[in-house]
């Protein structure tokens, strides 16, 4: 994307604004990301291991480009599904933004994509019967898909306080954008290294393993198999 070298975000950490514990996931996610890798640009989707975010697990989601400015969940973590009191895999990511601010999310998912950069976002929450305040905040970094071209993003959205009737949407009152610079200096990333897990808090309600396994598709041949008799009788006169 050309900004015609203007930024209209600030630039800081991600982690700059997770004093709060409650928020502390946020920068273990940052830090898998980050470990990954190494002096790349970004990781691969296929290099994430969900073993070694155990602790933002349930917080965590990879959204699929499909246009410009709209990201579809493919994975999320329980806490998603307890905002929206609903399975949201297949949702946009705007879905957990209110109409005012979609737009403004729009615009950072390309920014993710196309400079590309990371992000964080702090949001708050709509008010009213049943629905009491609550302080968010979302991390957006990209990936690059299997075919090479960056059309995913790692993420986390934590929310701090009583969820009260869902679904809960958010209104975007900062973000802060921060374009990512391949650091020749830092060692490659030899493929097959992981990052060493960091220990969780808590045994999440999903096996790691399966929390972040995309739906596989089973190959089915549009010939049909002609089965070889096991045995076949060979009777000659001779």
């Amino acid at each position: 994307m050309d900004n015609g070298g203007q930024k209209t975000h600030n630039v800081f950490s991600m982690t700059q604004h997770v004093s709060n514990t409650g928020f502390a996931p946020l920068a273990q996610l940052e830090a898998y990301w980050e470990a990954l890798r190494g002096n790349r640009l970004m990781p691969n989707r296929a290099e994430i291991d969900p073993r070694g975010i155990e602790q933002a697990l349930e917080y965590s989601f990879i959204v699929e480009r499909i246009a410009p400015g709209i990201a579809r969940l493919r994975i999320a973590g329980s806490h998603l599904s307890d905002l929206m009191g609903m399975e949201v895999r297949g949702m946009p990511l705007t879905s957990f933004i209110t109409p005012a601010s979609r737009r403004q999310l729009s615009d950072v998912l390309e920014e993710v994509f196309e400079t590309p950069a990371t992000c964080s976002l702090q949001l708050h929450s709509e008010q009213g019967a049943g629905l009491p305040p609550l302080e968010a905040r979302m991390v957006l970094m990209p990936l690059k898909s299997d075919l090479g071209d960056v059309s995913r993003i790692l993420g986390a959205l934590i929310s701090v306080g009583e969820i009260g009737r869902s679904p809960r949407r958010f209104d975007v009152t900062r973000t802060s954008l921060r374009p990512i610079v391949a650091d020749a200096s830092l060692p490659p990333v030899i493929k097959g290294d992981k990052p060493a897990p960091v220990t969780a808090a808590k045994e999440p309600a999903t096996k790691p393993e399966q929390a972040f396994r995309e739906p596989s598709v089973p190959f089915r041949s549009e010939t049909p198999r002609q089965h070889a008799p096991y045995l076949r009788l060979v009777k000659t006169d001779d």
